[in-house]
């Protein structure tokens, strides 16, 4: 079986744990929660674990270089592990989509947010699959920043936690079928 890596982007340090741009982060740690994993610091550019869900080995990586510079840690992740690029899911926070709303990306742009940017450069490809999570856009014109590093609002955070339970079922079908296991389970899900 192929080895798939989950790549959850987000900004290391206590300050940003529950921010919208972090939603990678929360997304691998209620994963690693409901599969009983720790994750251990790997080398100087990122956090990781895994294990085996059934036969499918499987790692998840967070990045401790902040958000800007996601793609030298995907860079390592990958000279590391030396995997096919089609086995590499990157989780993103995503302000072009409302807040929980899910979409399966492969082979697009970076969408305005600098993590894939950096990702995207670095490999020098946009060909891996991603898992886009909305944390909404209600901010003013020079204030993204401070919205994407802030938490969600108490309004959002029941509908976020239900969301967070979707992707992490979808990692499960990435990690054991692939991307077309990850659209398939994703079509089933938006059908209901």
């Amino acid at each position: 079986m192929s080895l798939r890596i989950i790549f959850g982007i987000g900004n290391p340090g206590d300050k940003y744990e529950n921010t919208r741009h972090n939603i990678g982060f929360k997304i691998l740690d209620v994963f690693a929660e409901k599969h009983d994993l720790q994750f251990t610091k790997s080398n100087s550019l990122f956090l990781s674990t895994g294990s085996k869900l059934n036969t499918s080995p499987f790692l998840l990586i967070k990045p401790t270089t902040y958000v800007n510079l996601s793609g030298k840690a995907a860079e390592q992740v990958l000279l590391n592990y030396d995997i096919n690029i089609k086995d590499f899911l990157v989780v993103v926070d995503d302000i072009n989509l409302p807040v929980g709303e899910i979409r399966i990306r492969k082979n697009s742009g970076d969408g305005g947010h600098n993590g894939l940017f950096s990702i995207i450069e670095q490999l020098k490809s946009k060909e891996f699959p991603r898992i886009r999570f909305g944390v909404g856009n209600n901010f003013k014109q020079g204030e993204m920043a401070d919205f994407v590093l802030s938490k969600f609002d108490l309004d959002s955070i029941d509908l976020v936690n239900i969301k967070v339970q979707t992707a992490v079922k979808l990692i499960e079908n990435f990690i054991e079928n692939g991307y077309e296991g990850l659209i398939n389970t994703f079509s089933k899900i938006n059908n209901y």
